[in-house]
């Protein structure tokens, strides 16, 4: 079997560009781990501003906070959205509220759905599919 490999290219603010590719057994926890490498050389602001930022954040803007934190690549339900929510942000949400939400991002084209209304999947789009969604939305 072939080794898997994964790439990444980045430009900081400064416009320096950074390649990063790994090979061999590529994993969910390696490629968070990459993506977080991804997130400091962007220019990543420091990691308590961006938590004061987001619990003054609105319940749809830290819904989505949830979903590309926990689950940016997997598919999740809106129970695993609610009890990660409730876990970071430490306040009561209910499920309705999480599901209407998630139909509102799946309609903006950051997510994709399938499944029957009682056992409902989600997975987020990437940002240049979602950016080609706009474009289209717009034309």
């Amino acid at each position: 079997m072939p080794a898997k490999k994964m790439r990444v290219e980045v430009y900081d603010e400064d416009g320096n560009r950074y390649n990063i590719t790994f090979e061999g057994k590529v994993t969910r926890e390696k490629a968070l781990c990459l993506l977080d490498i991804v997130e400091l050389l962007s220019g990543m602001h420091d990691k308590q501003e961006l938590k004061n930022s987001i619990a003054n954040a609105s319940k749809f803007h830290k819904i989505k906070t949830v979903a590309e934190k926990h689950f940016p690549f997997a598919w999740f339900s809106s129970k695993e959205i609610l009890a990660v929510y409730e876990q970071e942000f430490n306040e009561p949400i209910s499920l309705s509220t999480v599901s209407t939400y998630l139909a509102r991002m799946v309609h903006r084209g950051f997510l994709v759905r399938r499944g029957l209304a009682c056992n409902m999947k989600y997975q987020m789009i990437a940002k240049l599919a979602q950016n080609s969604l706009r474009i289209m939305k717009n034309k």
